[in-house]
């Protein structure tokens, strides 16, 4: 009777940790977005500026919905909220399982972690500074004649969100190859020698990510393809580091 009372009590411990790392992640979100609630409006017209920049003739977007341009700009609020808040997030994750790794897991998973972040934000950094703007200059240019260039609020939103996510997720293969290297899953030299495949493979990816249209699968591709020769880079030096004699 003792045992068993002894062993439902870590487990019970671990519910109580990870509801209340739970309610610190949801809380940070909340938080950051009724922050940003006042704000609302304008950080729509931050997010639309690529594209407003290219509308020619100085149109505007529409809204087709009629409450679109009132809960629009709250969704895009939230959304930005939880891309603030997920340093934040990922501590609490970080924080709820660091107590069970060994020494040498934490070593590994918490550079990966912040790694990991940053190279998910620099996707959507490079999406929005240099893909947006060559990619709306050509949208409005490839505009057939008598049509009006006039593109819906709702729509581009979630547009812009699938290419943010497209590229965040993409930015990650540098973090992946380190990681299947480090774990001992495939060697840096096997990565190497399927170059090929993995750059088709990075634009069959890039064309199933994006919308249809070459213009986007291209630019979301040859930075892949950059960032691959990158990961197996370091990918090399981490395999070096784990066979050396400690």
């Amino acid at each position: 009777m003792n045992n068993s009372v002894e062993k439902t009590e870590p487990f019970v411990s671990h519910l109580v940790e990870l509801r209340n790392r739970l309610l610190w992640a949801v809380g940070s979100v909340l938080l950051v977005f009724l922050c940003l609630v006042p704000f609302a409006s304008d950080i729509y017209a931050w997010f639309a500026e690529p594209l407003t920049r290219a509308i020619p003739n100085g149109g505007s977007m529409i809204a087709v919905d009629p409450h679109g341009t009132f809960f629009i700009p709250f969704k895009l609020a939230f959304a930005t909220a939880f891309a603030i808040a997920v340093p934040f997030v990922l501590y609490q994750v970080w924080a709820f399982v660091a107590p069970g790794l060994y020494q040498n897991e934490k070593s590994i998973v918490l550079p990966l972690v912040v790694s990991s972040t940053a190279l998910f934000y620099l996707g959507i950094a490079f999406a929005y500074f240099v893909v947006f703007p060559l990619m709306f200059q050509f949208f409005a240019a490839m505009t057939p004649e008598g049509v009006a260039f006039t593109p819906d609020i709702a729509s581009y939103m979630s547009f812009a969100l699938s290419i943010f996510f497209a590229f965040g997720v993409a930015f990650e293969v540098p973090v992946a190859l380190v990681l299947l290297t480090r774990m001992g899953v495939v060697s840096a030299e096997k990565i190497a020698g399927n170059r090929g495949y993995f750059i088709l493979g990075a634009f069959v990816v890039a064309m199933l990510m994006t919308p249809p249209d070459p213009f986007s699968q291209v630019m979301l591709a040859l930075p892949v393809c950059l960032l691959f020769e990158l990961g197996l880079f370091f990918a090399r030096k981490v395999e070096k580091n784990r066979n050396e004699p400690q």
